[in-house]
């Protein structure tokens, strides 16, 4: 066991997120504040989400007050994705209060991009932690991507060409009066849709997909076009039956370019990771289809499929000790 303890930073477009995980990945420390969005709003410009990082973290270090850890190094989050151009003003931030931290304790700093501490953050507590290549979801408020992961070297295999999943569920949830962001309610919404009986006709078609991409922004459309004329018309909307077929027709698709990747690329292993892949219904949906097959599909622990800064700790640790 190595001694000494990682620090991780991560802030997102969504949450404030501070953890500490220890040499062997035990996770110390995992506080994480969702970013205050006002109510009929879809989100947050990037000048707000800063303002609100800055006047979180402080209160949120005071976490680390109260245990007396000796901090090997620090690792944050300092963009979206491990590309050239890859960049959001609300990851300086955590960027600006990591290295102020480190240089003042003279300890290692370390960068990785959002979409990396995610991945890290399921796959290291999965039994695809020494897995490699593999196929990864990103499914978020954000993003959308079908991933090929080999050694490291992180590659766009398919998802969405448009909008993100996130972003299709936030948008239809807030029309329906739920707060930003809709997820956990829609989902839960979702789940009471399954014991009403199924009507013969469907009010969504199939999302067009080509190979192993997909639109996303005609089903956003249906959804918005159905309940505005319902609101128009003042006709009572059975809700339920459309979020329940909203997130059969998601499931439906990240199933079928699953299945469809993993026999292209021949790699039988896929983890799922972001905030969507927290959805109940949706991994139901997917670990139900993929029950039984060759094709071996892990969500890792479900409470950190959300934005946090486990991961980021954890890679940390590994450029550190490894």
């Amino acid at each position: 066991m190595e001694n000494g303890y990682i620090l991780g930073i991560d802030t997102s477009n969504y949450k404030t997120s501070i953890a500490v995980v220890d040499g062997i990945g035990n996770i110390v420390i995992d506080k994480r504040r969702l970013l205050k969005v006002k109510k009929g709003e879809r989100g947050l410009r990037q000048s707000e989400a800063l303002f609100q990082h800055v006047e979180n973290l402080p209160e949120m270090f005071e976490a680390l007050a109260d245990k007396k850890m000796n901090i090997s190094a620090v690792a944050v989050s300092n963009r979206p994705r491990p590309v050239e151009g890859s960049y959001m003003p609300c990851f300086k931030a955590g960027y600006g209060f990591g290295k102020a931290i480190a240089d003042t304790l003279s300890i290692p700093f370390f960068m990785f991009s959002h979409q990396e501490g995610h991945l890290e953050a399921i796959r290291y507590y999965s039994s695809m932690n020494q897995k490699t290549p593999y196929l990864a979801w990103h499914l978020s408020g954000g993003t959308c991507e079908l991933l090929k992961v080999s050694d490291g070297k992180i590659e766009i295999a398919g998802g969405s060409k448009d909008i993100s999943l996130g972003q299709v569920i936030d948008r239809v949830g807030v029309l329906l009066g739920m707060n930003f962001p809709s997820g956990e309610e829609m989902d839960n919404v979702a789940l009471q849709g399954k014991t009403l009986l199924e009507q013969k006709e469907k009010m969504l078609s199939r999302i067009k997909m080509d190979g192993l991409y997909f639109n996303l922004s005609g089903i956003e459309t249906q959804c918005s076009r159905i309940i505005q004329r319902q609101m128009e018309k003042r006709e009572s909307l059975n809700q339920n039956l459309l979020i329940k077929e909203l997130f059969d027709k998601i499931s439906e698709t990240i199933i079928s370019v699953s299945v469809n990747a993993a026999k292209q690329f021949e790699i039988n292993d896929i983890i799922f990771a972001g905030g969507v892949s927290c959805s109940k219904y949706i991994s139901a949906e997917i670990k139900s289809s993929f029950e039984g097959k060759h094709t071996k599909i892990q969500f890792g622990r479900q409470e950190l499929a959300g934005d946090n800064a486990v991961g980021v700790a954890l890679l940390g640790g590994k450029s550190l000790w490894q």
